[in-house]
C-alpha cells in the first residue's frame, strides 16, 4: 500500500515532522552541556550534564519534531556528503544535544534552502499520548483499534510485544497469509517498469496524503 501511494508521488517528497523549537525546549535542549556515559561505557546510563550552559547558535535555527522521518535519497545524501558544510555543522552541535534524533534531520532541511521546501509536516504514524505527554507515547492495544483506522496513518507505535491488537492488525488490516506475507503485488515486466497492485490500506493512506499535500507549495512552511 505505501509503495502504491508512493508511486504517484513526487521523489522529492520528506516526510518529516517539525517545528521551530521555542520556550523551555531551548533552555531544556539546546543550552545544556552533556555528557553521555553511553559513548564510553559498555552499559547504558542516563546522561549527565554540566554546570555551564552554551548559548544559542546564531548561523541556523533549531527545529524539532517527530524521530520517525521518511527522507529522499537526495536529502541523505546531502547530510552525508555535505559540500556546504551544513550538514556536518550541525551535527557537531546536535552531538550534545538532548535526544538529537528528534532535531538533527529536523534541523538541516529547515535550513536548507535547496530542500526546506521538500519537507511534509507528517511522520505518517499514529502514536496516543497521555495528557500531560509523558516521555514516551501509551502503549497501544485493542481498545486504540479503532483510532489507529480512522487515522488512516501507515504506521502506528508503540505496542507491547504479543499484544493481541497486533493480531488483530495482522488479520484484519494486513489479511497475512499463514507464510507471513500480505496480499499485493510487485513485479517488474522487464522494462524497467514495475506494476504494483494496491492493497486493502491504499485508498485511507491516499486520502491521508492528498490532505497533507493539498496546497503544498502554495501554504507557508513550518521552515519559515
Amino acid at each position: 500500500d505505501l509503495l502504491f501511494v508512493f508511486s504517484n508521488l513526487s521523489r522529492n517528497l520528506n516526510f518529516i515532522e517539525h517545528d521551530q523549537i521555542y520556550g523551555w525546549k531551548l533552555n531544556q535542549r539546546a543550552k545544556p552541556i552533556i555528557i553521555d556515559p553511553g559513548l564510553y561505557l559498555s552499559k547504558k546510563s542516563d546522561i549527565a550534564t554540566t554546570t555551564q550552559r552554551r548559548s544559542l547558535p546564531t548561523s541556523f535555527k533549531l527545529f524539532t519534531g517527530s524521530a520517525w522521518v521518511i527522507l529522499t535519497r537526495s536529502f541523505v545524501e546531502y547530510c552525508i556528503w555535505g559540500w556546504d558544510n551544513l550538514p556536518r555543522t550541525i551535527l557537531m552541535y546536535y552531538a550534545n544535544f538532548v535526544s538529537s534524533p528528534e532535531g538533527y534531520f529536523h534541523t538541516v532541511i529547515c535550513n536548507s534552502p535547496e530542500f526546506r521546501h521538500t519537507a511534509v509536516s507528517h511522520d505518517l504514524h499514529y502514536i496516543d499520548w497521555d495528557t500531560p505527554p509523558k516521555q514516551h507515547p501509551r502503549s497501544l492495544t485493542l481498545g486504540d483499534f479503532p483510532a489507529m483506522v480512522n487515522s488512516t496513518a501507515p504506521f502506528a507505535r508503540k505496542f507491547h510485544r504479543d499484544d493481541p491488537v497486533l493480531d488483530r492488525i495482522d488479520r484484519e488490516l494486513l489479511g497475512r497469509t499463514p507464510d507471513g506475507f500480505p496480499p499485493g503485488a510487485w513485479r517488474s515486466d522487464g522494462d524497467d517498469s514495475i506494476l504494483l497492485r494496491p492493497g486493502r490500506g491504499a485508498e485511507r493512506l491516499g486520502k491521508l496524503v492528498s490532505t497533507l499535500l493539498e496546497g503544498y507549495g502554495s501554504k507557508p512552511s513550518k521552515c519559515d
